[in-house]
């Protein structure tokens, strides 16, 4: 374990706006990963640059900055060191076992600080997963930064910082040997996502289709044991290339979706596979394994909405594909909408949601998602079920009229969760990722990171469980049986690299469990009003895009619903006077907010835009502070 020093003064938007030189907080936890079975602290590491990247598991808005950050750490490997501080939101996220996973999984190469107490996010005021710290070769914070975006903006401070160190003789080149790659899992699996059943008559053969996400490809096994490889489709690179099952690649391919075959004979391909890092679907033909890309460009769509051609429009991190009202339904985890993409005309559009990340049902333009990874579609074929793991949540997507309409019988918000049985109003999930329509109507949950298989009966408005003590599961699957057999379950057991069947039982388990709670420190606020405020400065050589009017977007909820008096909605401006309820103690700010800027000097000036969704836990205390700080983007 680190040493742990008496926590520091937290670093603050007002220090670095006014110029003050903020000494970075020491780091502490519960133990490193990637160090070789050392510790580290910013000491070991003076002389270089270090980035802290705070995140979480679960938040997939932490796994695009991963990305993110790949071509930076290449770029400057000889002055700059990236340390990721993985700070839970879940309580399954503070064991270290999943951390350790968590790694692996996703092929994260530098040193992990596991601070399972938060005491690191508390010490740097951390709001948000992800936030990024950058600290200077001499031990000071330079820069506080949140969401995803900010890879070109670092470069650029970078650069200047790196020349002004060296000039004054403060900065070593050099390897820093701080940390020793994860050893990849090995084994016929690697952190599988879903699964599909292939029929016999599309085949030639039955057999189940495994996406699997660590060794981007996909397997294809043997139906009766469900460890017997049958077929291998990709090289087991990352990457973005069509072709046959042996030069074809995929990056961390996630959900799978079986056209119907008047469509397949007709579009080419049989499987639409949401081929999650590479932000593309891609078209899966049963007769020779071989992948083509049938929507997405390669890159993440940062802007909200879109729609067009298929091939021509960006994407963001679709997690899961299913058949529903005539088109493919994509989950687009990435920015918490649902589309449609239809493979006869080739086009996509956006299905459900704002974009805004938090359980708001309703019209499905007016709705929000919570990164929604898991779809199912009911037997009858009109409804479409979604796994929400954010919010810990099951969605329901109905047509009504000539639109959709979006409810939710379980789940309650983005800081509500735990393991509890009973009437839908009052049970709990954690972080399910997964999806099936069950007979008679009811549907089974993966419900991830309670390492359990939760089932929910419309008919009774009950939740139950089916079975648990499971290793991550990440989908559910209905196997109706051969040769009269008993219908069962299949579940991709993700952290244990295997799909296993589960039986359903007669009776189902009843858990009693009481509600978990993020580990994060509230924010003590004065009771009444007070002012909240959203730092933003452009990086190097960008400015403000005024053209067409405030180029910023600041969207304030909370919850409970009686929280907030005044201050509510969407306008522009990074500043807002907000005013709370009397007689409420406690409660959940919802933040988004969203900046546009342009390079200052280039003949073609790009555009970038930066936004966040803050979910800030507030204490109401007298005295309290009567103003709130959020950095977007503070250097």
């Amino acid at each position: 374990m680190a040493d742990s020093p008496p926590s520091p003064p937290r670093t603050r938007l007002s220090d670095h706006a006014l110029g003050h030189r903020v000494r970075a907080a020491p780091l502490r936890g519960h133990g490193w990963l990637n160090t070789g079975g050392r510790d580290l602290s910013l000491v070991d590491l003076r002389g270089r640059f270090v980035l802290l990247d705070f995140w979480t598991s679960g938040c997939v808005n932490c796994l695009h900055v991963l990305d993110e950050l790949r071509p930076l750490e290449e770029r400057f490997s000889d002055v700059l060191v990236v340390v990721g501080v993985h700070s839970p939101k879940f309580a399954h996220e503070a064991t270290h076992g999943s951390v350790a996973a968590a790694v692996r999984r996703y092929g994260v190469g530098h040193p992990v600080l596991d601070d399972a107490d938060m005491a690191t996010w508390d010490a740097y005021a951390a709001r948000a997963w992800p936030t990024l710290v950058l600290v200077d070769p001499e031990g000071f914070v330079v820069a506080h930064l949140s969401g995803e975006g900010h890879a070109r903006g670092l470069a650029l401070q970078l650069e200047r910082l790196v020349e002004e160190h060296e000039a004054r003789g403060t900065l070593h080149r050099g390897s820093s040997g701080a940390y020793v790659a994860p050893e990849r899992h090995e084994g016929l699996l690697s952190f599988p996502s879903k699964a599909l059943r292939l029929p016999a008559d599309r085949t030639g053969t039955p057999g189940w289709l495994v996406a699997d996400i660590a060794a981007h490809r996909l397997v294809l096994l043997d139906p009766g044991d469900l460890t017997t490889p049958l077929a291998v489709v990709g090289d087991g690179v990352r990457g973005l290339v069509d072709g046959g099952p042996g030069e074809a690649r995929l990056g961390e391919p996630a959900g799978l979706a079986l056209l119907p075959p008047d469509v397949a004979a007709g579009v080419g391909y049989d499987v639409v596979v949401a081929d999650s890092v590479n932000h593309a679907l891609r078209g899966l033909r049963l007769g020779d394994l071989s992948v083509v890309t049938v929507a997405g460009t390669g890159r993440q769509l940062r802007e909200r909405g879109g729609g067009g051609a298929a091939t021509e429009q960006d994407l963001s991190t679709p997690a899961d594909v299913a058949w529903f009202d005539g088109r493919v339904v994509v989950a687009m985890s990435g920015i918490h909408q649902l589309w449609a993409f239809d493979p006869v005309a080739g086009v996509v559009e956006v299905l459900a949601g704002t974009s805004n990340e938090g359980i708001v049902d309703g019209p499905a333009a007016e709705a929000w998602f919570a990164q929604p990874t898991g779809l199912a579609v009911s037997a009858s074929g009109d409804v479409l079920w979604v796994a929400d793991p954010e919010s810990s949540a099951l969605r329901r997507v109905t047509r009504e009229g000539d639109g959709y309409v979006v409810t939710t019988p379980v789940g309650r918000g983005l800081f509500d969760f735990g393991f509890r049985d009973g009437p839908a109003a009052e049970a709990l999930l954690q972080h399910p990722a997964g999806v099936a329509a069950l007979p008679g109507g009811s549907v089974a949950l993966a419900d991830t990171y309670n390492g359990a298989v939760r089932r929910y009966d419309p008919a009774s408005g009950q939740v139950s469980t089916l079975a648990d003590g499971l290793a991550e599961p990440t989908g559910v699957h209905l196997d109706p049986g051969a040769g009269g057999g008993a219908p069962a379950l299949v579940v991709v057991e993700s952290a244990a690299h295997r799909l296993v069947r589960v039986a359903v039982p007669a009776t189902a388990v009843r858990h009693h469990g009481a509600a978990m709670h993020p580990r994060r420190s509230p924010v003590d606020l004065a009771p009444g009003g007070f002012r909240l405020g959203v730092g933003f400065v452009p990086p190097p050589g960008q400015k403000l895009d005024d053209r067409f009017g405030d180029p910023t977007r600041l969207t304030v909820s909370a919850s409970p619903p009686g929280l907030l008096l005044a201050g509510e909605g969407t306008a522009p401006g990074l500043e807002r006077e907000l005013r709370l309820a009397d007689g409420v103690t406690e409660g959940v700010l919802h933040v988004s907010v969203r900046a546009a800027s342009c390079d200052v000097r280039s003949e073609h000036a790009a555009c970038h835009v930066y936004q966040q969704d803050w979910g800030v836990p507030v204490r109401l205390r007298p005295g309290g502070p009567t103003e709130l700080a959020l950095n977007l983007r503070s250097s």
